[in-house]
C-alpha cells in the first residue's frame, strides 16, 4: 500500500505547474467587509476587540533548517515534556529544509506534538535566488516539500500548513500564488520593525497590508484567506531591531544577561497588546552556547507557570486569531492531540546527488529512494 501511495505522489509531482492567472491588486482594507474567521485587516488591534487583560499571551518558538539526530538531542532537553500552566503540552513549530534532514527525527518531533512547516528542499544560495524565484520554482522548492515529508517521515500532508522562506526572502506575489496552489495557510517570513510596540497581529491578504516591507519584494495582490504572521522584531542591547533572536548583533554573553534580554522583549508584548511573542532561532546557535540554552530553559520554566501565557505553535496562533476567545474560555479548551504517525526506520547510505555533487546519508520511515531526493525529483526516483 505504501509503494502505491509513493507512486501516486510521483505521478502528481511530475505534472507541469500552470501559473495561476494574474490576480488583482489589493485595495485598502474595508473593515466592514473583512470579517473573521477568514479575513482580518492588518493592524495592532487585538482580534475580537478583547482587552489585553483578557487576551492569551502566545509565545511562538520556532526552529529553522535541517532536522538531524544531533540537533534533536537539544530539542529533547529543551522542549520535550513541557506543559503550559493549563497542563496542555506546549507547541513549537519547525520550519525544515530537506537537505541533511533525518526523516526519522522529523517523525519523532511530529509524534511529540510539534508542528512541521516548510522551509524549502534546497535552501540554496545566494539569497537573490529567492528574491527572483518564479511561481514554478517555488512550487518545486516548497510546494513539492509537503509530499516529500509525507513520503519519508509519514507526517500527514494535511497537517503541514505553514511556510518560512529561506533567509526570510519573499518573492512578492509569487510566494502567495505558490501557497494557494500548495494548500498552505500561513506565511511566517515577514519581519516588522515598525509595528513592535504595540505589535502587529496576524492578518490576511484579502486587502492591502499596512505592514512595513523590510525584506522586499512584498506582495501587493489580493490573496483571500492567506494569513501572514508578522515577525515582530526584538530590540537588542543597543536598541537595534532583529527578527531572529540569533541575529541580534548586540546580545548578552552570560546566562543571566540572556534571561533578562528575553524577558525584556517578552514584556513589551505581555504588558502591551499581547501580540504573539516570537522566539525565532536556529538550534545551531544554541548548541555551542550553553548559557543561551540555560537562559531559554529558565524563561520557559517561568512562562510555563503563568496562568495567561501559552507556548503554542504557529497554526494554533492562526486558529485563535480566527476565533478569538478570552482567557477564561481558552483555558477550558481541550488540549491539542496528535494522531501518532508510524515509522519503521530505514538507513539509506551513500545516496549521490548529481545536482549538488555530494553523497548523502539518509534515514527515512519508508523504503530508500534510488537517488538522493532533490528539486525536480523530490521523491528520489
Amino acid at each position: 500500500m505504501r509503494s502505491v501511495s509513493v507512486a501516486f505522489l510521483t505521478a502528481i509531482l511530475v505534472v507541469a505547474y500552470a501559473e495561476p492567472d494574474e490576480l488583482p491588486l489589493a485595495e485598502p482594507c474595508d473593515e466592514s467587509a473583512c470579517k473573521l474567521p477568514n479575513c482580518l485587516c492588518s493592524s495592532q488591534d487585538i482580534p475580537g476587540n478583547l482587552e489585553p487583560r483578557d487576551t492569551p499571551q502566545f509565545v511562538l518558538l520556532t526552529f529553522d533548517d535541517a532536522i538531524t539526530d544531533l540537533n534533536t538531542q537539544t530539542y529533547r532537553s529543551l522542549i520535550y515534556r513541557r506543559t503550559n500552566k493549563n497542563q496542555c503540552p506546549i507547541g513549537v513549530t519547525f520550519f525544515m529544509q530537506h537537505e541533511y534532514t533525518d526523516y526519522v527525527m522529523v517523525n519523532e518531533l511530529y509524534n511529540q506534538g510539534f508542528e512541521i512547516g516548510l522551509h524549502s528542499i534546497s535552501h540554496r544560495t545566494p539569497q537573490d535566488f529567492w528574491r527572483d524565484a518564479s511561481y514554478e520554482q517555488l512550487m518545486r522548492e516548497i510546494g513539492d516539500q509537503k509530499q516529500q515529508i509525507f513520503a519519508f517521515a509519514n507526517v500527514p500532508a494535511s497537517t503541514i500548513t505553514g511556510v518560512r522562506s529561506p533567509f526570510l526572502q519573499l518573492s512578492g506575489n509569487n510566494n502567495f500564488k505558490m501557497m494557494k496552489s500548495a494548500g498552505i495557510t500561513y506565511d511566517l517570513s515577514r519581519p516588522t520593525t515598525r509595528y513592535t510596540d504595540p505589535g502587529m497581529w496576524p492578518y490576511t491578504l484579502d486587502y492591502q497590508s499596512t505592514q512595513d516591507c523590510v525584506i522586499g519584494p512584498c506582495p501587493n495582490a489580493s490573496f483571500p484567506g492567506a494569513w501572514v504572521i508578522p515577525m515582530i522584531s526584538w530590540t537588542d542591547l543597543s536598541g537595534f531591531p532583529c527578527a531572529m533572536a540569533d541575529a541580534c548583533f548586540h546580545s548578552p554573553d552570560t546566562e543571566e544577561g540572556w534571561f533578562q534580554f528575553i524577558l525584556q522583549n517578552f514584556e513589551r508584548h505581555y504588558l502591551g497588546n499581547r501580540a504573539p511573542f516570537g522566539i525565532y532561532i536556529h538550534e545551531a546557535y544554541i548548541r555551542p552556547r550553553p548559557h543561551v540554552q540555560r537562559a531559554l530553559t529558565r524563561f520557559f520554566d517561568t512562562i510555563n507557570n503563568i496562568n495567561d501565557v501559552f507556548m503554542v505553535n504557529a497554526k494554533e496562533v492562526i486558529d485563535w486569531t480566527q476565533n478569538p476567545i478570552p482567557i477564561n474560555e481558552y483555558v477550558k479548551k481541550s488540549c491539542r492531540r496528535t494522531v501518532p504517525a508510524a515509522c519503521r526506520p530505514v538507513f539509506c547510505p551513500g545516496l549521490f546527488s548529481q545536482d549538488t555533487e555530494k553523497t548523502y546519508y539518509l534515514r527515512v520511515c519508508s523504503r530508500c529512494p534510488r537517488n538522493y531526493p532533490w528539486v525536480n525529483n523530490p521523491l528520489g526516483n
